[in-house]
């Protein structure tokens, strides 16, 4: 069997910690016949000095994910504020960003119903596949190849995926992948669908509304944004389709808890 490829991925949707840190995190593509289920893989290993902690802060895509750690495995739904975990001690958890065609798959009823919530995986023989790949070695890169090697073997059933299924990941894609992408009714138009249609379709599939889609990508942008050279925030707001700047910092700070200004100015 193929070995998963390794990635680098420019990250926006992970803000980091308030101090800027992160833990070293592995990433891995899958296999090209699961790009329809899978969107990629990622395993933070981390091991912080006595009494330290750190909450990370992602501001998460409108996926499911499946996390298998040493001591818990999770199905975990669309998270439509800021996802955060804090880290202490040493330890390792491999992640699986699902499609959005995948999470009703593996829940086995409408997404909207995991939005926010997170449940036991319950898949006892992978949880078991995952660790004994592992083991006491998250350093190793084989060790995570193999780790890796078992969700892609456990995810194979989902294929193939249904009309629905594809096309809600088409019309994800082309709202994340189109910055000029403002309005819900872009969107109707590019798939000809109404937009009762299209609030039905992102219930059911994802959990979270077509204009949730749209702001969340206009955030991620932002995030990216403020990470860089760019603190003009006026045409930050511009950019993004927003109205004017008091809007975007409206929207901003309430998911993330910050203005734009002080996520700028963190380390």
């Amino acid at each position: 069997m193929e070995e998963p490829r390794a990635i680098d991925p420019e990250e926006r949707a992970h803000l980091l910690d308030e101090t800027g840190y992160t833990p070293p995190i592995h990433r891995y593509a899958p296999r090209p016949e699961l790009t329809d289920v899978v969107r990629r893989y990622w395993m933070p290993v981390w091991s912080l000095p006595d009494g330290a902690s750190s909450v990370q802060r992602v501001l998460q895509y409108p996926v499911c994910l499946v996390v298998v750690a040493e001591d818990y495995a999770l199905l975990v739904g669309p998270t439509s504020g800021l996802s955060t975990q804090e880290l202490s001690g040493s330890g390792w958890a491999l992640g699986t960003m699902l499609q959005p065609a995948a999470g009703i798959a593996l829940l086995g009823e409408p997404v909207g119903n995991l939005t926010d919530r997170a449940v036991p995986l319950g898949d006892t023989a992978l949880e078991e596949r995952i660790r004994e790949a592992v083991d006491d070695r998250p350093d190793d890169p084989d060790r995570r190849a193999l780790a890796v090697t078992a969700v892609e073997e456990s995810l194979v059933r989902l294929l193939p995926v249904d009309e629905e299924g594809l096309l809600v990941n088409a019309i994800v894609e082309y709202v994340e992948g189109d910055p000029e992408v403002h309005r819900v009714g872009q969107v109707c138009d590019k798939f000809a669908i109404t937009e009762r249609t299209l609030q039905r379709l992102t219930a059911r599939r994802i959990g979270l509304s077509p204009k949730w889609l749209i702001q969340r990508r206009r955030l991620h942008e932002a995030a990216e944004r403020l990470r860089g050279s760019d603190r003009d925030l006026a045409r930050i707001a511009a950019d993004l389709g927003y109205a004017d700047q008091a809007h975007f910092g409206r929207d901003f700070r309430t998911v993330t808890g910050l203005t734009p200004g002080e996520f700028a100015t963190e380390r």
